[in-house]
């Protein structure tokens, strides 16, 4: 080899080299979660923990049990139950054998749950991680990987009693969490497509006309309809009546106007929808939830999946009532302040488990999955504006001592108190200074110090301190459990 051969393979080795990164070789790479995520640190954790712990214990007092399903389900599974929102659902790769997707919601795993297993009723909840191909907006609470909390009601009961314990699910929820103002608005499918055929839309066109109707929350209505018109191949005169129909709100009294229209009276369907509306809005007065429920005709959720009664929950701060947000859960129009739309949806959906049985048995099935990643943007702005420090740990007390040598007696008294069941924490130092453990104290928002010394353990005693009022109190070793308790049964 030549000496111009051997300086040029050396030139490739030191370019070659220089890709791979320099002297060191290592591997250059940005330190950053995939598009659509985030993490989560310790305060915002304990936020979404208490926004669980509300909404857990509302399904629980309704009865509810809980499931979980596998976070992949087989392909097929998913296809050809969200209409025009398929193209959002993640497929991976073949890993030989089966063709995957990442669940896309929980409510089709969950009528496959029902159809395998052959359970014709059961009331749960579900709260877990879904995953959609979506662009997100991830400072309004729109991800691509984002947790779903359902509840569901399975199983054949009269009309509307599960239905309006839904809503009342809802509102209970809702109000609980404090988000400020909301509306639940309903509709029904079947009401939907019996205007769609009196307005003479071909039965052919029902659901992408639906998933055009379901963008009035954040188009005009001109834009719709010109989607309707010139994308859709809709006749103007058609697009013309639904616009009559979907401008329309109200309560009961809408549903008996419109048994009475002429033009609606003509479809069984939408006559069977809204006598089902009346007698819904019936049991929603018994449960004292009308104030926030409005019968809206635009109303109309793109899943296919839905066959009877929908609904969903747009919070009203910052925006007019009747204004929307969009299905993705960000009103456009309302930019000011903590503006984060939809907040919660659902409806019935009486076919989807006989997609999945070998026979075609059905299992009528109602429910409502809650916004959490909406809820928790709302709740961590307002944990922003207020002054109030948030805590990221329930530690009840600090095992302290102010003099030294006195480690194996603050481990011994820790031991005790974990044994009791208090949450403790201990610094994790021989000789610590009385002033470093009481700020910490301050600093996590520990409520009780229990300092000891030499006198306290001739004594038999602890000092228990309150870091607020910085008052002290010798208590007996025997009964400082009890008076931590019952100090700190808030927390």
């Amino acid at each position: 080899m030549t000496v111009s051969q051997i300086d040029e393979e050396v030139a490739k080795l030191l370019k070659l080299k220089a890709q791979i990164g320099g002297d060191e070789g290592k591997h250059q790479f940005t330190l950053k979660t995939a598009k659509g995520t985030r993490d989560y640190n310790p305060k915002q954790m304990a936020i979404r923990e208490r926004v669980f712990n509300t909404i857990i214990r509302c399904f629980k007092r309704h009865g509810a049990e809980t499931i979980d399903t596998p976070v992949f389900e087989l392909k097929e599974t998913l296809t050809g139950k969200y209409g025009e929102d398929s193209k959002l659902i993640y497929d991976l790769k073949d890993q030989g054998g089966e063709l995957l997707s990442l669940r896309y919601d929980l409510t089709v795993p969950f009528a496959r749950y029902l159809a395998m297993n052959k359970i014709t009723n059961i009331k749960r909840y579900h709260i877990a991680k879904v995953y959609r191909r979506d662009n997100p907006a991830m400072t309004r609470g729109r991800y691509r990987e984002f947790y779903q909390c359902d509840f569901d009601i399975a199983g054949q009961y009269d009309p509307m009693i599960p239905d309006a314990e839904c809503l009342k699910i809802v509102h209970e929820i809702l109000s609980e969490l404090e988000l400020g103002d909301f509306r639940i608005k309903v509709n029904d499918r079947r009401i939907l497509d019996g205007m769609f055929a009196v307005c003479g839309v071909p039965d052919d066109k029902f659901r992408t006309i639906c998933s055009t109707v379901d963008k009035l929350d954040k188009m005009s209505w001109e834009d719709v309809k010109s989607e309707m018109v010139n994308e859709k191949g809709l006749s103007e005169e058609a697009a013309d009546q639904i616009g009559q129909y979907v401008s329309m709100q109200g309560g009961m009294d809408l549903a008996e106007r419109l048994l009475q229209d002429a033009k609606m009276s003509q479809s069984k369907q939408a006559c069977a929808g809204l006598t089902d509306m009346k007698q819904l809005f019936s049991y929603l007065q018994l449960f004292q939830v009308t104030d926030k429920v409005v019968f809206d005709l635009s109303l109309a959720r793109g899943l296919d999946y839905y066959t009877g009664v929908i609904y969903e929950a747009i919070l009203t701060q910052n925006c007019p009532v009747n204004v929307s947000a969009t299905q993705n859960g960000v009103d456009e129009k309302a930019e000011e302040g903590v503006s984060v739309g939809s907040v919660a949806g659902g409806g019935r959906y009486d076919g989807l488990v006989g997609m999945f049985d070998p026979k075609g048995r059905k299992v009528p099935c109602v429910g409502v999955s809650i916004g959490i990643e909406r809820v928790f943007s709302i709740m961590e702005q307002k944990a922003e504006a207020s002054a109030r420090k948030v805590r990221t740990t329930e530690t009840q007390v600090m095992v302290a001592s102010a003099q030294k040598n006195l480690l194996n007696e603050r481990l011994r008294l820790t031991a005790e108190l974990w044994n009791a069941g208090i949450k403790t924490e201990v610094m994790y130092k021989k000789n610590p200074k009385l002033l470093s453990q009481l700020q910490h104290c301050e600093d996590s928002g520990i409520p009780l110090v229990a300092i000891l010394g030499e006198q306290e353990l001739k004594d038999g005693v602890v000092k228990l301190r309150t870091v607020h009022s910085r008052e002290e109190v010798d208590v007996s070793r025997a009964e400082l459990a009890e008076e931590i308790k019952k100090r700190t049964s808030d927390v």
